[in-house]
């Protein structure tokens, strides 16, 4: 994997880009002196959690020929109140279709969880992840 970070304007103006040409534009803080505009990125890491994890799991439920009309996941995260201000705990809440069988969606997320996710397993020596289904 290879990104590209590169500085487009004022000083906290960032666009990351992948092999792809994909991008995304990072800010700051106004209380630093960034704009308050594009992505922070924590949040890219806690999206990062929803993201990966959503991926393993529809993968899962696809290969049992299961494919959700709707997906959506909300996340709320929390940070420790000191530096660095590292997640203390991020809750992931899964809003899926009707039409798949409800255990079939929650095995499909506690094996995302608890063995696929890379993103959960680089974050669980430090923030509690949680998750439910709404």
């Amino acid at each position: 994997m290879e990104l590209q970070l590169n500085k487009t304007g004022d000083i906290f103006d960032l666009e990351l880009k992948n092999s792809l040409n994909e991008t995304i534009e990072l800010n700051a803080s106004s209380s630093i002196g960034g704009k308050d505009q594009g992505f922070r990125p924590m949040e890219l890491l806690a999206g990062s959690l929803a993201g990966c994890s959503s991926i393993d799991i529809l993968n899962i439920l696809n290969k049992q020929k299961i494919r959700p009309d709707s997906f959506d996941v909300t996340i709320n995260a929390t940070r420790k109140d000191e530096v660095p201000a590292i997640f203390e705990r991020i809750h992931l809440e899964f809003f899926v279709s009707e039409e798949v069988p409800r255990e079939k969606l929650v095995r499909a997320i506690e094996l995302s969880m608890e063995k696929y996710c890379s993103v959960t397993k680089i974050l669980e020596p430090t923030c509690i992840i949680t998750y439910s289904i709404g």
